[in-house]
């Protein structure tokens, strides 16, 4: 059998893998191979913690090809240097690889293809991670969607979820003569110990993202649409860092939820695709508009009255010192775990884009930072979207009060206090804003900040101050 390489990045899996379902149906031999070429991807290389992910996904995935008879060849970049290398090497006569949107990866993956083909090679890329590809939805007038709700009015008129595809048992084995340099040559922790806690709450890899899976039809999809709001319980999927690795296809979960419905949770699934739905549109956005990870869609914001940040505060935000306990108990929650839960996060980035009115690149470049799930696409759209410059974006008056959302949403400070124990003492309307109190606080909790670094009331009225003088009219 002639031998293809199945170039591997963001779809570290074996099942429903449109790549390597080719190259087996083409009669080839699949010789799988991960590029590590991180200066690649430009000015938004991997973060530290989606790194540190993708790092032990790629060993489950290189265990897993071993299991049945393959394994995962790894090679540095330059892309084009390493895959000529292995092409040379291995004598493939066929490159096949699943599709990614960024906007550094797309025009390189183009001049591959065409380089490629013109030696004579057989090249083919699929879509491996979206229900659309990009290009697939438009508006009457032809253009992209900017609003989330006709967009996935439009998606679900086109609605057609993937068949599910089984890799088999036993794979043909890579040429025994290729250099066997593994996924183990990569760095586990870009940032040495500071991950280590993460791994109590995470199983990356194909097989982690199943049992995600299933744990979350057993327990959390049962009043999803209610409950997934509420940090203090358990009541999200928990997929996105599996799925931003590709460890699983978006149309499986679909797929595995759908034989659950009943007449209880009908509104619950429904809930959680439209949230598929939303990644889907933030990935057609950054397609259609590149530059967005660094400017602000809105081109009316060139001129907002962002603040200069200042370093000491901007470092509380990132290490839960605001002084907010909801802000603060969710960047102790990140730093400890590499994730936030969304609703945490819409709070501690309105507190930065509005209270502190930091420009939200600055948050977002946090996020990139420390998120297992840092995905480019979902990261611009979020941030914009709380900052109110973006897509389908927040009016500019909505200014999250950290203090009510915490009532609202964790209404017996049960997050609060496990990830600020030391407010765990303090009676629970305290728990939400400790310093109206300050002697109590100073009793309960001797080492937490005394006020808020800016006054709730003041940020909020400096921002819309702002904005009526030189937002969006």
């Amino acid at each position: 059998m002639p031998n293809a390489i199945v170039w591997l990045r963001n779809d570290l899996r074996l099942d429903d893998h449109p790549a390597l379902r080719a190259a087996l149906e083409g009669g080839y031999t699949p010789v799988p191979a991960y590029i590590h070429a991180p200066a690649e991807e430009g000015a938004w290389a991997p973060g530290a913690a989606s790194d540190a992910w993708r790092a032990r996904s790629l060993i489950a995935l290189d265990a897993d090809l071993r299991s049945r008879g393959s394994r995962l060849l790894v090679r540095h970049g330059p892309t084009a240097d390493a895959l000529a290398r292995l092409i040379a090497d291995s004598g493939a006569e066929a490159v096949f690889w699943n599709r990614k949107y960024e906007p550094t990866t797309q025009p390189r993956d183009t001049a591959l293809k065409k380089q490629l083909r013109e030696r004579g090679l057989r090249v083919k890329s699929f879509n491996g991670s979206l229900f659309f590809e990009p290009w697939q939805l438009a508006t009457q007038q032809g253009g992209p969607y900017q609003v989330f709700t006709p967009f996935w009015r439009a998606a679900q008129a086109q609605w057609r979820v993937p068949e599910l595809w089984d890799a088999p048992a036993r794979l043909p084995a890579v040429p025994a003569t290729l250099a066997d340099e593994s996924a183990a040559s990569l760095p586990l922790s870009p940032r040495p110990d500071w991950d280590r806690s993460f791994w109590q709450h995470w199983q990356p890899g194909e097989a982690g993202a199943r049992e995600a899976l299933e744990v979350f039809a057993d327990g959390a999809l049962q009043g999803y649409h209610s409950e997934r709001d509420r940090p203090d319980r358990i009541g999200t999927s928990r997929l996105s860092p599996h799925l931003h690795c590709g460890e699983i296809a978006p149309w499986r979960i679909v797929r595995m939820l759908e034989p659950l419905r009943n007449r209880d949770n009908g509104a619950d699934i429904d809930a959680y695709v439209r949230q598929l739905g939303w990644r889907e549109f933030a990935h057609h956005l950054l397609h259609h508009f590149p530059q967005t990870p660094d400017e602000d869609l809105n081109p009316r914001f060139r001129r907002f009255d962002w603040a200069e940040p200042d370093l000491t505060l901007l470092a509380a935000w990132q290490r839960g010192r605001t002084g907010v306990p909801i802000i603060d108990a969710g960047m102790r929650e990140l730093w400890a775990t590499g994730y936030m839960h969304n609703r945490v996060r819409m709070i501690a980035a309105s507190y930065l884009s509005k209270h502190l009115r930091y420009h939200w690149s600055y948050g977002a470049r946090w996020f990139w930072e420390t998120l297992v799930d840092a995905d480019l696409a979902n990261n611009t759209l979020g941030w914009q979207w709380v900052a109110g410059t973006g897509a389908d974006a927040a009016p500019y008056f909505r200014v999250f009060n950290p203090v009510t959302q915490a009532e609202r949403f964790d209404l017996d400070g049960v997050y609060i206090a496990r990830w600020l124990p030391e407010l765990a003492a303090l009676p629970l309307p305290l728990r939400f804003a400790p310093w109206r109190q300050p002697e109590a606080l100073a009793t309960a909790a001797p080492d937490y900040p005394r006020l808020p670094v800016i006054d709730l009331d003041a940020g909020r009225d400096a921002a819309l101050a702002a904005y009526r003088k030189s937002g969006p009219r």
